[in-house]
């Protein structure tokens, strides 16, 4: 899918316009500041070869975390930023999960060139906002601000989402008695939090590092700098909060496991002191039910006291055994 986005009359009535090109003629004809494609057949990229110059690598969105195949600028101008969104997902079917989405992003001759393979949240966002505000874009590097301002924006609204589902599992965890399939349920939700707490983490520090680039190509003007430092210091913010959640999740994890062991050494305790109480009547009838009848013991007068030995024996032996282990200290 190709879309195209311009600016009616620019910045004095402020409106991106969004328009799908299903031709070559069709993206001729337009005079785009955004190219937006969601997973690009072959043909649609000969057209962007065609229309700009801009050749599309077939790798362009892989899963590359080295700096200088992030972020680099070619000979010709090109400026290439590849970034990691977010997409929170409702884990039903487990597909649609919390994940991370990279997206390719090529500046070249005042024209933004967005490659991914899925629909994302912020862009979606970005095209409401830009039809709403008026004068929000003026150029193809306002674009790419923006989508990182609205990518900060929905991470911290899903760290939000994160907080209150984490209220709701402490109100379960710190009550007076934690059932083992209760904790359970407990310890997979905070396990999902945790993910998607780790993956925003991940997402704002991915970019702080874009935005830094842009900074230090010194490719934005005075307004557009500040607005970079601005979104910097949000995605500070944002940090904070994640590593405060970070604490609370581990503290929770670590309530509800021990909450697993109450419940384990209370049935434990039971067995044990079933077992000890026990054990003098089981000692009296073994001693009591003995018969010698057709043993060589049952006339000598030590059979007796040679089977309380042997008992006494049989205690201590083990014992012996696992105090030499260590197994008792």
């Amino acid at each position: 899918m190709l879309n195209v986005f311009t600016l009616d009359n620019g910045r004095l009535k402020g409106g991106l316009f969004q328009e799908e090109i299903e031709t070559a003629e069709d993206l001729a004809q337009s005079r785009p500041i955004w190219v937006d494609l969601e997973s690009p057949s072959a043909e649609e990229k000969g057209w962007i070869l065609d229309r700009f110059g801009l050749t599309i690598p077939e790798d362009i969105v892989d899963d590359d975390l080295e700096e200088s195949a992030r972020f680099y600028e070619e000979d010709n101008g090109e400026l290439h930023i590849r970034s990691d969104f977010l997409i929170e997902g409702d884990g039903d079917p487990p597909a649609k999960s919390a994940r991370n989405v990279r997206v390719a992003f090529i500046l070249f001759n005042n024209i933004l060139f967005s490659v991914h393979n899925e629909d994302l949240p912020v862009f979606r966002l970005l095209r409401l906002r830009a039809r709403r505000i008026p004068a929000l874009i003026e150029d193809a590097k306002d674009v790419l601000l923006k989508l990182y301002d609205a990518d900060a924006e929905y991470s911290a609204d899903v760290l939000e989402g994160i907080y209150d589902k984490l209220e709701a599992v402490s109100a379960r965890v710190l009550k007076s008695d934690v059932t083992d399939a209760e904790a359970g349920e407990v310890l997979g939700s905070i396990a999902r939090e945790e993910d998607l707490n780790g993956r925003i983490r991940r997402n704002v520090m991915d970019t702080r590092r874009a935005l830094s680039f842009m900074m230090r190509s010194r490719m934005l003007s005075a307004e557009q700098f500040e607005e970079s430092r601005q979104i910097l210091r949000d995605i500070d913010s944002l940090d904070s909060h994640t590593a405060f959640l970070f604490d609370k999740i581990n503290f929770l994890m670590d309530a509800t496991v021990g909450f697993i062991n109450i419940n384990q050494n209370k049935i434990i305790k039971i067995f044990s002191v079933a077992s000890v109480a026990l054990l003098p009547p089981t000692l009296i009838a073994s001693i009591y039910g003995m018969n010698f009848k057709y043993m060589p013991e049952l006339d000598m007068a030590w059979g007796y006291p040679l089977a309380l030995g042997l008992m006494l024996l049989s205690v201590a032996a083990p014992f012996i055994y696992f105090r030499r282990k260590g197994w008792l200290r």
